[in-house]
């Protein structure tokens, strides 16, 4: 099978969806794969021939890095505040990365099952530099599905 989609999306922007709740100005988002696990198979056969088999395993949730501009907003350190004080009922969520077009339409969406924050890091600072301020959010998930 072979088409060519001439609406390819491109990387112009971006936005996370929590719980129904988009926040945009989103600069990067890295990690979003599909992945499971390899059996290696090893056994010999009737003849006495070896054989080597790779099997499809267990399916691995990735885990997705969300970067963004450092604002006053602090939807984010909430967020990781109810799961490290353990409150995970509360920081589970259900999220979506959605990629829009140029316009602000939405293109794509990727669903997030049970999704929580893992970790919140504030990019580096330094004396005299015009650079911006980032803070990346890690979320771990238990699935990843297209929309």
């Amino acid at each position: 099978m072979s088409f060519i989609d001439l609406n390819t999306a491109v990387g112009h922007s971006f936005g996370i969806d929590v719980d129904g709740i988009v926040i945009k100005g989103i600069t990067e988002i890295s990690g979003l794969k599909w992945e499971q696990d390899v059996i290696d198979l090893k056994m010999n056969t009737p003849d006495g021939k070896y054989v080597h088999n790779k099997l499809p395993g267990r399916p691995k949730p990735a885990d997705i890095t969300v970067t963004r501009g450092l604002t006053s907003d602090n939807s984010f350190e909430k967020w990781v505040e109810t799961s490290h004080f353990g409150q995970m009922s509360e920081a589970r969520k259900g999220a979506s990365v959605i990629i829009f077009d140029y316009e602000g339409n939405e293109v794509k969406r990727y669903n997030l099952t049970n999704a929580w924050p893992k970790s919140l890091e504030i990019g580096a600072m330094k004396a005299g530099d015009t650079s911006v301020l980032t803070e990346k959010l890690v979320i771990s998930c238990e699935e990843i599905t297209p929309g």
